[in-house]
């Protein structure tokens, strides 16, 4: 059993950032279709102030309105590749609004787990930290 840690990337490895990023465009349109099969059926969210969020839970609020993307734009995505698991990690700049209160612009770290599943990658669990600007 070999784990790879990709940066630049094998084959693979470019694909689960690939899926990611469609992942993350689907989010921003608010396209659930796009969205569904790229996520798990038990995945879930941890919300950077520690909110859990099922699947349903999640895109139905984004289905709602009561989460919206305005922005998220992610920087340099690593990934730890495991036969059908992947971890990836990343820093990203989101603005969203949130129950129709906007959040300023603001940097995130994001750490996922995929598995691939029927030879598709989706995402099972999220979870995003904010980066504090004091130091």
């Amino acid at each position: 059993m070999t784990t790879h840690v990709t940066d630049m990337g094998s084959p693979e490895a470019e694909h689960i950032r690939n899926t990611e990023r469609a992942r993350l465009r689907a989010l921003v349109n608010g396209d659930i279709a796009q969205a569904e099969p790229l996520h798990a059926p038990e995945f879930q969210l941890i919300t950077p102030i520690g909110m859990p969020l099922s699947k349903d839970e999640y895109l139905g609020a984004i289905r709602s309105g009561q989460i919206q993307y305005l922005m998220w734009e992610p920087g340099a995505i690593a990934v730890r590749e495991h036969e059908d698991h992947a971890v990836i990690r990343y820093r990203a700049r989101l603005e969203i609004v949130f129950g129709g209160h906007r959040v300023a612009p603001a940097d995130y770290w994001h750490t996922d787990t995929y598995e691939r599943r029927a030879g598709h990658w989706m995402v099972v669990w999220s979870q995003a930290t904010a980066i504090s600007e004091k130091r």
